[in-house]
């Protein structure tokens, strides 16, 4: 099941420019390594990995810049020829000086028979030719401020080329931990991305991802002991995370043992909503399931799903009232119970009442959008888990999704609660201001009842005395694996919310064995 996952070497911090610099040279002090050396490693992974990649390429153009980065260029134009690949080069001199091992791997590039035309202004720039492999060794990790000039010129005129394009270590005009919402079109547009051991931070970002492409972590032997020693607020969640949380079931465990979870959910005409929430709860290995429900569901929820015990309020058509929270180890709440008023008003009787945290997602995310004091009410280590507009409807618009996550971060602190942002690269933040970000999942997810699943699942992980931060971790990873492994098998566009939870327990399996 490898194909489904992509992790990679180790727990993958998500660091800044400096750390990622400070790295480079500890490792070089202590290895030790020369800096050369060190940029010679870097280039043969890169090597290695397109030559993976594009097995047929039979021409390559290396854009290069006359920092470090650039260096890395040059001496992957060096490599590529010795396989006896065509290669040009075009050296871009934005700047008087050349780094000084960009000056190496310079002169060692020119007693090769590699073409090599020096770029000082557009005017002079080669016409792209078509079916060639584009590689971006412009500018690194280092950049604070959007291109602009005889660089800008060169991206936009490469972006516009009906070719491959790969970004070595991050695209060009890319920063590395800054907000790069203003300057999106001055940033080389990568299919792929080859990044040296961990992943930055912007790759992760939504509005980003069209420049990063599809991004893959070298190992070039930076000291593993300091990358794990540094500290950082985001982390890309890996098998080694997933692995570690999982547990193994007790022999003589009984249902008992993995917790009883309520589910409110439903009202008519969204009653599969319910259904979706209360299965997925059971597949996800609840020990003991029971549904809040209006009462025009009840025939449909005992027969879908026998399983469940269902208690309905004395509504027909959406839910009211409320039912005993206090045998329930998890409750989770809001799939399809839209929005009338005494709905409403059992929402917020259930935060003001619940001992036990909350999973809160769909119509009772927007619930709390619209009575927003009741977000201090939640039980601590409440979950909340919006899509993007039912975030904005919580805590206000923002100007990017940088600004977002940085909102996101803020706002489960202030409330001592998790808030899973749904999506590609979901992010959770956490009390303690951490953010991991999850990355299994595909687009075939963007189904209705997706959500509801993701409810369900969640509630049962709390149920069997996962923390909240587990849950999330777990919950959000399994979901998302579940798409996965079932869209290896079929197309993403098929893809419904049942066939999620036909895959859970593939999905737990998989994490369990760590083949993932």
């Amino acid at each position: 099941m490898r194909p489904f996952y992509f992790a990679n070497l180790y727990s993958m911090k998500v660091l800044s420019s400096s750390q990622i610099r400070e790295a480079d040279q500890y490792t070089m002090r202590h290895e030790p390594i020369d800096s050369i050396d060190l940029m010679e490693r870097a280039s043969i992974a890169c090597v290695t990995r397109l030559l993976e990649t594009f097995p047929n390429a039979e021409h390559y153009s290396i854009y290069c810049g006359t920092g470090n980065n650039g260096g890395d260029g040059l001496a992957i134009a060096r490599l590529l020829s010795e396989k006896n690949i065509h290669v040009n080069v075009f050296l871009v001199r934005f700047s008087q000086y050349l780094s000084a091992d960009n000056e190496t791997n310079f002169d060692r590039l020119k007693k090769t028979a590699v073409s090599i035309q020096e770029v000082s202004s557009i005017e002079n720039f080669h016409p792209i030719t078509e079916n060639t492999v584009i590689v971006d060794a412009l500018v690194g990790t280092g950049l604070t401020r959007p291109l602009s000039g005889l660089l800008l010129d060169v991206v936009t005129l490469i972006n516009q080329a009906n070719c491959k394009r790969v970004a070595i270590d991050i695209p060009s005009g890319m920063f590395c931990d800054l907000d790069n919402s203003t300057s999106l079109d001055a940033i080389f547009k990568a299919d792929i991305t080859l990044s040296f051991e961990v992943p930055k931070l912007n790759f992760l970002l939504p509005s980003l991802h069209p420049y990063v492409g599809e991004w893959h972590l070298l190992d070039i032997g930076l000291d593993k002991n300091f990358l794990h020693a540094q500290p950082s607020s985001y982390e890309v969640v890996d098998a080694s995370i997933v692995s570690s949380i999982i547990k193994k079931r007790d022999a003589f465990a009984h249902k008992g043992t993995f917790g009883h979870g309520l589910i409110v959910a439903g009202s008519f005409g969204k009653m599969g909503a319910a259904v979706l929430s209360s299965f997925a709860c059971l597949k996800a290995g609840a020990g003991l399931v029971s549904a809040f429900i209006p009462s025009c569901g009840y025939d449909i929820l005992q027969t879908a799903i026998p399983e469940v015990m269902v208690h309905c309020s004395t509504t027909a058509n959406e839910l009211s009232g409320e039912t005993d929270y206090t045998p329930y180890s998890s409750i989770g709440l809001g799939p399809g119970i839209g929005q009338a008023e005494q709905t409403k008003e059992m929402v917020a009787k259930l935060i003001n009442h619940a001992t036990v945290p909350i999973v809160v997602d769909a119509d009772a995310l927007n619930v709390l959008g619209q009575k927003k004091s009741l977000l201090s009410q939640l039980p601590k280590d409440s979950i909340l888990t919006p899509h993007l507009k039912e975030f904005e409807r919580l805590f206000g618009k923002t100007n990017s999704c940088f600004e977002r996550l940085q909102l996101q971060r803020k706002e489960a602190q202030k409330l001592n609660v998790y808030i899973l942002l749904k999506g590609k690269n979901s992010s959770i933040a956490c009390p303690d201001g951490t953010v991991y970000f999850n990355n299994t999942g595909n687009p075939g997810m963007a189904t209705a009842g997706s959500g509801d699943v993701l409810t369900g699942i969640l509630t049962a992980l709390l149920c069997q005395s996962y923390t909240s931060l587990q849950s999330c971790i777990l919950g959000a990873h399994i979901h998302g694996l579940a798409g996965d492994i079932y869209a290896a098998n079929s197309a993403q566009e098929s893809l419904t919310a049942s066939d999620l939870i036909d895959n859970l327990g593939n999905a737990l399996n998989a994490v369990r064995t760590n083949d993932i």
